[in-house]
């Protein structure tokens, strides 16, 4: 590690402030940015924590609907507190990492991260949520940007997070079985109007939406509308874990298990 300032504040107000110094970096749970740091890949002069704001963490109903869940609400919380309005995304979050990680994690700090295996990036494109900062209301299809970017500007800080809920979801996750995250994961959520589809852990790009799936799912909402059905291989991540090839295929399964298990 290395030498660094450290804030806590109590109030958003104050973490705004707090993050107008320079060379400031927000800290949700830590869980990716602490390994980051010790490895000297980030090296921020001022670290200002989100954990102790209480006006960013929480589950709620809006008036149209939609669950609102803070941009500071962990894991464990999200699988709690979301399981009656939104089970998919409960049953996502009760799967990420272990048990210490979920007590830790936030969701956006997962977002705000996008690391290209992270689960909640899928959830929130494949929902078609609107991610709120400090400063200003951003779609999902407009906030992923590519692999660990996000259209969040220079200090801005997530506050919520408004998951408009559908009549049917479901989350499948082929693990690395290493990290538990995931090697391909799948959301997929049908809506009155579409049906919206969106893949982690695959793309070299990050989190996507596969647009032929949703085509294919609009029309009939069956596992067998994607039958022989898989995006190519081209612009697919290849390593270790798995060929570019492999998880081209892998997507096409999860997608057929995600719309077999939203029933």
């Amino acid at each position: 590690m290395y030498e660094f300032e450290f804030e806590r504040p109590t109030t958003l107000a104050d973490a705004i402030k707090a993050m107008g110094a320079e060379d400031a970096q927000a800290l949700g749970g830590g869980q990716t940015l602490i390994p980051t740091l010790k490895q000297r890949l980030a090296m921020p002069a001022k670290l200002v924590s989100l954990g102790a704001i209480d006006e960013i963490k929480g589950v709620c109903k809006a008036d149209d609907g939609a669950l609102c869940l803070g941009g500071g609400t962990t894991h464990a919380v999200v699988t709690r507190e979301a399981a009656v309005d939104y089970p998919a995304l409960a049953a996502l979050a009760g799967n990420i990492g272990d048990p210490a990680v979920r007590n830790r994690g936030t969701l956006g700090g997962s977002i705000a991260n996008n690391d290209p295996a992270a689960c909640y990036p899928a959830a929130v494109l494949g929902s078609g949520a609107t991610v709120v900062t400090n400063t200003r209301e951003i779609a999902a299809d407009e906030y992923f940007t590519g692999m660990f970017e996000t259209a969040l500007g220079e200090g801005e800080i997530i506050t919520e997070v408004r998951f408009p809920v559908p009549e049917k979801a479901a989350y499948q996750k082929f693990e690395q079985p290493a990290s538990r995250f995931a090697l391909v994961g799948v959301f997929v959520a049908k809506y009155v109007d579409g049906v919206r589809v969106a893949v982690t852990g695959a793309s070299e790009g990050g989190v996507f939406r596969w647009s032929e799936a949703e085509a294919a799912l609009s029309g009939d909402f069956s596992a067998g509308a994607l039958d022989g059905m898989a995006p190519p291989a081209e612009g697919m991540m290849s390593d270790l874990h798995g060929s570019a090839a492999y998880r081209a295929h892998l997507v096409g399964v999860m997608t057929r298990r995600a719309v077999v298990a939203a029933g």
